[in-house]
């Protein structure tokens, strides 16, 4: 069993998905797109993927990216290929967080209430951080291809 974890390991290149550079996450097909359009977005100069997806503090990032890691690799060993990949709710809460933890200067002046309304600030600045809509091949909202 030990053998094979590590056959695994070294097979996938497992050490690269503990760091932080954005290319790892382009390993998959699914996510050219999402990756491309962060390329050509503003938050590239700022942001990598892990600024905006994991939390900041030592062992919370790597339990998410640990989550998130058996998340992405389950449908496609089992071949539940998903048409668009959606965030999970624990997903929206980091990012979300990590928004506001950068943003804090420009949240801290939204009106009171607004940050309470249930929704969370990407769902208003999508482009933000993966570019316009219009550059992706699968567009975010479910729609048959």
């Amino acid at each position: 069993m030990l053998a094979a974890l590590v056959v695994g390991a070294v097979a996938t290149d497992f050490t690269a998905y503990l760091g932080d550079n954005p290319t790892t996450c382009n390993n998959c097909h699914v996510m050219d797109k999402v990756c491309e359009n962060w390329f050509h977005a503003g938050h590239r100069a700022w942001a990598t993927c892990n600024d905006g997806h994991t939390p900041h503090e030592f062992i919370p990032t790597y339990v998410v990216k640990g989550i998130n890691g058996f998340n992405h690799v389950s449908p496609f060993t089992l071949g539940h290929i998903p048409q668009a990949i959606r965030a999970k709710e624990r997903s929206r809460r980091v990012v979300q967080a990590n928004c506001i933890r950068c943003h804090s200067q420009t949240v801290s002046s939204i009106p009171d209430g607004q940050m309470n309304s249930g929704r969370a600030g990407f769902e208003c600045h999508r482009q933000a951080a993966h570019g316009p809509r219009g550059i992706s091949l699968r567009p975010y909202q479910d729609k048959p291809h």
